[in-house]
């Protein structure tokens, strides 16, 4: 597993039964190897524009994200899981959408709170 694969974990769904899910592995946490990882929604009618981010076909590393549909990348949805909680990957994001993302998340967390 390496920063930028889109891998599945078990994430408790609002039933409250846990599914294996994608998410995005961003970040390996020290000092145990947790990931920071941000979740991935076919849910498009719950984009939070200018805070996710779409992939979809018509991007390049959408082929190799593993991903079978149109999907957000939800910079709402971070969570730490412990690397045994990681099921397997299935693909990785571009580099450069990794980057993105990074920033995107640095950005939102050091702009002044709004109120």
């Amino acid at each position: 597993m390496t920063e930028g694969d889109v891998a599945l974990t078990t994430i408790p769904q609002v039933d409250g039964r846990a599914k294996p899910r994608p998410v995005i592995l961003l970040r390996q946490l020290p000092p145990f190897g947790d990931w920071l990882i941000r979740g991935v929604s076919t849910q498009l009618h719950q984009e939070a524009v200018d805070f996710d981010e779409l992939i979809d076909d018509s991007q390049p590393d959408y082929r190799a994200s593993g991903l079978k549909a149109t999907s957000l990348i939800r910079l709402g949805f971070l969570a730490v899981i412990p690397a045994r909680r990681v099921l397997g990957v299935i693909g990785s994001i571009s580099p450069e959408r990794h980057l993105r993302l990074l920033n995107r998340l640095a950005t939102r967390l050091l702009s002044p709170r709004s109120t």
